[in-house]
């Protein structure tokens, strides 16, 4: 479809039920998660292991054709942790994979299919050892992972720094620039004299006033739609549905 279709109480409907299949089956995998959280398609998302935990709103976009996974792998000697800081962005695909630590700043966001992991999950020489070398992964706040992004095991990346769509990450980001390729390169410096607007400024509103501006969103750009012309849509499209 090109077009939202639904009417407005079918769209709330379909938010109550998704925030509420989100509480009752995925939020309890979590160590603790903080307010304002949104999380699309939480059927899709997978969680496993102990030590998972996120800030304040935290948006959480996952497809059934993309799943987001957020996994944290205990060994013999390893106890991974996945820490999310407020305000970040997770966009389908991702997957953070730890048997170490991964500590990720606020207001950062992550692209389509971007993967972090602390770990080489299979020892060089001893293949049978399931995790092999480990070591953490630290993200300043205001980092941007671009579609596909690659990040290994002991990088640590600075504050604002933008990594490049399908850029492989090994070696440590300074804070401020871009980095880009294969291994990831710096490609550019940010402006210093430039202010950066964080994702944090989207949400000056609480929680419940959050809600109700969506609310009244959604009313706005379903105000033409109704149940009979979502149904036609539905079963019968046509060009331009």
């Amino acid at each position: 479809m090109r077009k939202e279709h639904r009417p407005f109480l079918l769209k709330r409907m379909v938010a109550y039920f998704t925030d509420a299949w989100a509480r009752h089956f995925l939020i309890p995998s979590f160590d603790t998660i903080g307010p304002g959280h949104k999380i699309l398609s939480p059927w899709s998302v997978s969680i496993f292991g102990e030590h998972i935990s996120a800030g304040r709103n935290l948006h959480l976009l996952s497809a059934r054709f993309a799943p987001v996974q957020l996994c944290v792998w205990p060994g013999e000697n390893s106890s991974g942790e996945i820490r999310i800081g407020d305000h970040c962005l997770i966009c389908p695909g991702v997957r953070l994979s730890s048997a170490s630590s991964i500590t990720i700043g606020d207001n950062c966001m992550f692209a389509y299919g971007v993967y972090l992991t602390d770990a080489d999950w299979h020892d060089i020489y001893d293949r049978t050892r399931s995790i092999g070398a480990s070591a953490p992964i630290t993200v300043g706040d205001n980092v941007w992972f671009g579609d596909s992004a690659f990040v290994a095991k002991g990088v640590t990346i600075g504050n604002n720094a933008i990594i490049g769509a399908r850029a492989v990450v090994v070696d440590d980001v300074p804070a401020n620039c871009i980095v880009a390729g294969n291994p990831a390169k710096v490609v550019k410096q940010l402006d210093p004299g430039r202010e950066i607007k964080v994702r944090a400024s989207l949400f000056h509103l609480s929680p419940e006033d959050f809600t109700r501006w969506e609310s009244s969103m959604d009313k706005q750009f379903t105000q033409d739609n109704s149940w009979r012309g979502w149904l036609r849509a539905a079963f019968f499209p046509r060009l331009g549905d």
